[in-house]
C-alpha cells in the first residue's frame, strides 16, 4: 500500500490540524454568512417599508429595484442577483428563524439551510413550520445536505396542509426546458418535469450506456457526438458513462432513437428504465400516511406510483419496527437475493458518511473482509459506491460495525464518524406531527 498509508506521524499531524483549522473556520464562515442574510432581509424589510408609503404595485417594485442596485453597485455584483438573495434571505429570516440562528451558530452550512427552506417552503401554519424546522435542523447537524434533502422532505409532509397529490398538481405547471450557455461553446440543457418520468429517463439512458460498453460499439471520438455521430462496432469504447448517456440523449431528442449509437441488433430501443419506489402500504391503499418515494431521493405523487404499482411485476415487502422505524425484516413474493435487498432496503445509500449515491448503485462491501474470515452477513456487509468502496480498501480509512446498521469510521488522522441507516419511509409513532 502506498500514499497516504506511508505517512509519517508528522504528517498525519500536520493533516490532523488542516482539518482542525478548516472545520474551524467554516464554522466562523457560517456565521458570517447568516449575518449577510440578515442584513440582506433587513435591506428587503427597509425597501417593502419605503415601498408601502408609495402608491401601487409598481413604484413597490421599484423602489425594490433601486435598493437592490444601491447593494449591487457596493457589492460589485449584479442587481437582479442582489434581489434575488433579498427575497431569499427575507423567507430564510423571517420564515424559518430557527435555521437561520442554526447556520449562524455553525451547527448546520448554508447548503443545508437552503435543503430544509426549500422542503418545507409550502408549510403555511407558522407553527408547523416551526416544528418542521426544529426536527429538520436537529438531524441536519450530523448528515450532509444531499442527505438532509430526502429527510426533511419525508418530515415536511407531516405538517403540509395540502396533499401531495395537490402539490404536485400546481407544481407540473411549471415543467419546462431551459438552456444555459457554457464556456468552449458548449451548453446544458435543463428539463423540470414530474420526478418518476425525470428518473426514467436517466435510468434507461444510464442502462443503454452501458450496453453500449459490453456491446463494444462506439462513436467516433472527433467532432461528432449525438445524432450525426458514426458508428464503430467492435472497437473500444473509452468513452465515460456521462458521455455516453449524453451522445444517446442528444440522438433521442434530434431524431427520435438512438440510431447514431445503437447496436447491430438494434438492441438499445427495447431498453426499458427500472426504478425502486418505496411506498407504504396505508398510502398505496389511499389512506393518509407518508409519500411514496423514488430510489430513497425524491417524493412521488400517490396518483402515479399507483400506476406503477399497478404495473410492477412484483414487490419487496419491508417489515419495519412500529416506534422506532427501524427495518426487521424484507421478503419478497418471488424472491432471489433476499440478502441483498435486505441490505438495500436498510442502506438505501452509500454508507460512507456524506454520501448519497444509491444503494441500488452500490457495491456490498464486506466490512471484515471475506479473505480474512468476514461472514457474508447482515452485520457484515454494508453498501459502498465505487469511490467510497476502493478507499476503504485502498488507504488508511478504517470501518467497524457497532451492530443495528451503525457503522463507526475512522480516518487517517484518528477522527471517528459514526454513520447512521437512513431513517425509513415509515409510519413510525415516536412523536406526533404537531
Amino acid at each position: 500500500m502506498n500514499g497516504i498509508a506511508t505517512a509519517t506521524d508528522e504528517d498525519m499531524a500536520n493533516l490532523g490540524s488542516v482539518v482542525s483549522s478548516l472545520a474551524a473556520i467554516e464554522k466562523t464562515l457560517q456565521g458570517v454568512l447568516a449575518a449577510r442574510d440578515g442584513l440582506l432581509a433587513l435591506a428587503n424589510r427597509l425597501a417593502m417599508s419605503i415601498a408601502e408609503q408609495g402608491d401601487g404595485l409598481e413604484q413597490s417594485d421599484l423602489t425594490l429595484r433601486a435598493v437592490a442596485a444601491e447593494l449591487a453597485t457596493a457589492l460589485r455584483v449584479s442587481d437582479r442577483t442582489v434581489q434575488r438573495r433579498m427575497l431569499a434571505a427575507e423567507v430564510l429570516v423571517e420564515r424559518f428563524p430557527a435555521v437561520w440562528q442554526a447556520q449562524g451558530a455553525g451547527l448546520i452550512t448554508a447548503g443545508h439551510a437552503r435543503v430544509i427552506v426549500d422542503s418545507g417552503s409550502h408549510i403555511g401554519d407558522a407553527d408547523a413550520r416551526a416544528a418542521y424546522a426544529a426536527r429538520a435542523v436537529e438531524f441536519a447537524q450530523n448528515e450532509s445536505p444531499n442527505r438532509v434533502r430526502v429527510v426533511a422532505e419525508r418530515i415536511a409532509q407531516q405538517y403540509q396542509a395540502r396533499s401531495l397529490d395537490e402539490r404536485h398538481e400546481d407544481a407540473r405547471a411549471n415543467r419546462g426546458v431551459w438552456v444555459t450557455d457554457h464556456p468552449d461553446a458548449m451548453s446544458e440543457l435543463h428539463v423540470l418535469g414530474p420526478s418518476a418520468l425525470i428518473h426514467g429517463v436517466h435510468d434507461r439512458l444510464t442502462e443503454m450506456g452501458a450496453s453500449l460498453k459490453a456491446a463494444g460499439v462506439t462513436a467516433d471520438d472527433g467532432d461528432h457526438t449525438g445524432a450525426d455521430a458514426t458508428v464503430a462496432p467492435g472497437s473500444v469504447d473509452a468513452r465515460t458513462l456521462a458521455q455516453r448517456r449524453c451522445d444517446l440523449a442528444l440522438d433521442l431528442l434530434l431524431t427520435g432513437s438512438p440510431a447514431g449509437h445503437d447496436t447491430d441488433d438494434a438492441l438499445l430501443g427495447a431498453i426499458t428504465p427500472h426504478m425502486s419506489v418505496t411506498v407504504p402500504a396505508t398510502t398505496l391503499m389511499g389512506q393518509e400516511g407518508p409519500a411514496a418515494e423514488l430510489d430513497g431521493r425524491t417524493p412521488v405523487d400517490p396518483v402515479t406510483v399507483r400506476k406503477l404499482a399497478g404495473a410492477a411485476t412484483g414487490w419487496d415487502r419491508v417489515l419495519t419496527h412500529p416506534v422506532n422505524g427501524g427495518v426487521l425484516a424484507v421478503d419478497r413474493y418471488r424472491p432471489p437475493e433476499s440478502l441483498r435487498r435486505r441490505l438495500r432496503a436498510r442502506d438505501q445509500r452509500c454508507r460512507f458518511p456524506g454520501c448519497g449515491m444509491p444503494a441500488l448503485d452500490s457495491d456490498l462491501d464486506h466490512t471484515r473482509d471475506a479473505a480474512f474470515g468476514g461472514e457474508t452477513s447482515e452485520d457484515n456487509l454494508a453498501a459502498l459506491c465505487r469511490r467510497h468502496h476502493v478507499l476503504k480498501h485502498h488507504t488508511p480509512w478504517h470501518v467497524v460495525q457497532l451492530g443495528d446498521g451503525l457503522l463507526e469510521w475512522t480516518s487517517p488522522t484518528g477522527r471517528t464518524y459514526i454513520d447512521r441507516p437512513p431513517p425509513p419511509n415509515t409510519v413510525t409513532f415516536a412523536e406526533a406531527p404537531f
